[in-house]
């Protein structure tokens, strides 16, 4: 160890701002002139928030080109339903070709008659849709979107 090696913090005090011109940070303290950020206490805004405009979260959506993170539900029709029986959810949708994946949102919407008596067991049905199921002697039942299986080998990841 050597004396010019040392390595000493400077003994300097806290900046008391405010407490006149030749203090450093004086007069308007490092805060500019007038405005409301200049002020004390007044200066908390709203996240997005853009000087009275519009925010940007609510603008954003408007834009030209903006895509939902949100996949809309995908329809099947009640007179598609006549092909299926027992109890239908959305794995027995996907295997008759109406989905595209059993991992989705499924909402059934009313278009010809319902004769098949089944047990519906899907995320949405309309009300009419509901309805035309429980005439023709089935019922509908809401239920969550199902989830796809996790391995055992993707929980522990890869330690091979």
């Amino acid at each position: 160890m050597k004396y010019n090696e040392l390595t000493v913090d400077k003994n300097t005090r806290p900046t008391r701002k405010g407490r006149g011109i030749s203090a450093g940070q004086g007069k308007t303290a490092g805060r500019g002139t007038k405005g409301q950020k200049s002020r004390t206490g007044h200066h908390k805004m709203p996240a997005g928030f853009m000087g009275g405009q519009r925010a940007i979260m609510q603008a954003i959506p408007k834009l030209k080109g903006f895509k939902s993170i949100h996949k809309p539900a995908e329809v099947v029709y009640t007179d598609r339903l006549n092909e299926l029986s027992g109890d239908v959810d959305n794995f027995k949708l996907y295997e008759a070709g109406m989905i595209s994946t059993p991992y989705t949102k499924v909402k059934v919407i009313t278009r010809g008659e319902v004769t098949a008596k089944i047990n519906l067991n899907t995320q949405y049905a309309s009300k009419t849709a509901a309805e035309a199921i429980k005439k023709a002697g089935g019922k509908f039942t809401q239920t969550g979107m199902p989830s796809r299986a996790v391995s055992e080998d993707s929980r522990k990841g890869s330690k091979k």
